[in-house]
């Protein structure tokens, strides 16, 4: 991991989260803990499925 792009990701954030704050516009992510602990959750999934190399061909599965 880049502690680097980390922590430039996090200033890019929390930048864009104080520009929607201030223009008093939603923010397009959840509003809530539990919503976002769901992306987090949709994270930790792909994650994980990538570190046991597994994956589905979804065309092929379909005969494409």
């Amino acid at each position: 991991m880049n502690l680097e792009l980390i922590l430039l990701g996090l200033l890019t954030g929390t930048l864009t989260g104080a520009f929607f704050a201030l223009f008093d516009v939603p923010i397009p992510a959840p509003p809530e803990l539990p919503g976002l602990m769901g992306i987090v959750g949709i994270y930790l999934g792909y994650k994980l499925v990538q570190a046991t190399d597994l994956s589905i061909d979804v065309l092929d599965s379909l005969g494409f």
